[in-house]
């Protein structure tokens, strides 16, 4: 659900090793006029998403996928499914983003079955769909376990942009969260605001000249809680403020993993090695925005991922033709 800003001359909120910097040259993705045919979306899904920023891709990955990363979230994390128990520990590290303290965020990046959605054909299909350019690089990103916020978990949830909406021209991108579990209101997670999105132009007139870009003033605006199934892919552009609902729930937790995927840079040779670096030895990303795991398990209990022919061009082992 990040995006690495660093070419802003910003604090990053993802790694530089997810590539997924602020393309100022294009056009800005709801005035895309579409040269290639949709693949994934239908015509009303991309008018949804060019006008309140944001679509939901239903089934995007098979429920085997699902299955296979939720088992292995709730052994990476050392809890218990069915003994609400082993469900009260803290965070391993605490995050320089403040607001993600407590929202469940599970320091794991390369493992196997992150990959197995990553490389998954309707996932980059839509993708494809959305950016109107079928030469992308995949995000390197972790996934989230939330758990209900009880028990010395505070977390009361928040909104914001993941770029600068204060720059001239705005920085142009998207961003993904694949859900694993079927959410509702009480589960928490992913939360935004369309109407602000739509309106954005005529917003952005009457903010203050010193307000903070990163966290929009969405007062008279509805937030909108979006409804996901298990293996449903939302993705948003980022422009669209955002951010995580607290889990109110009883006994339900939310799980989810952030994919998203933008134009490759194959000629910056330093970030194509950072990016396989990363996947081969099973590291967490550079960037502040991901603190990774202090027991280092992904790196000394599980081999590298194994990537198809797609998930090699989508990290840029092999480049596209």
């Amino acid at each position: 659900m990040t995006m690495t800003t660093e070419a802003l001359g910003k604090p990053t909120t993802a790694p530089e090793a997810n590539s997924l910097a602020a393309n100022f040259m294009k056009t800005p993705l709801r005035d895309i006029e579409k040269r290639l045919p949709l693949r994934v979306l239908s015509e009303e899904d991309f008018k949804h998403w060019q006008t309140y920023g944001f679509v939901v891709v239903r089934q995007a990955v098979p429920a085997v996928n699902v299955e296979r990363l939720v088992s292995f979230l709730w052994e990476f994390q050392e809890m218990d499914p069915n003994n609400q128990d082993t469900w009260a520990g803290g965070q391993l590290r605490a995050h320089v983003m403040k607001e993600l303290n407590n929202s469940g965020m599970v320091e794991v990046y390369n493992h196997q079955t992150l990959w197995d959605n990553r490389q998954c054909q309707r996932v980059y299909d839509a993708f494809v769909d959305v950016w109107d350019d079928e030469h992308l690089w995949v995000s390197i990103d972790r996934a989230n376990l939330n758990t209900p916020n009880r028990d010395g978990r505070a977390f009361s949830g928040f909104i914001h942009t993941d770029i600068d909406t204060t720059l001239e021209p705005l920085p142009v991108n998207v961003q993904g969260v694949l859900s694993l579990v079927n959410s509702d209101t009480e589960t928490g997670g992913f939360q935004c605001v369309p109407e602000l999105f739509r309106t954005f132009e005529d917003w952005k007139k009457r903010q203050p000249a010193e307000r903070d870009g990163f966290k929009p003033d969405v007062t008279g605006f509805e937030v909108y809680p979006v409804p996901m199934k298990a293996g449903d892919l939302l993705i948003f552009n980022s422009l669209l403020a955002h951010g995580i609902r607290p889990n109110t729930s009883e006994n339900k937790v939310r799980m989810a993993q952030y994919i998203s995927m933008s134009p490759a840079t194959p000629d910056d040779a330093a970030l194509r090695e950072r990016r396989i670096c990363s996947w081969n030895e099973r590291r967490a990303p550079e960037g502040y925005a991901f603190p990774g795991d202090p027991r280092e398990w992904e790196r000394t209990k599980y081999g590298a991922a194994k990537l198809t022919p797609l998930g090699r061009r989508l990290l840029g082992v092999d480049l596209w033709p």
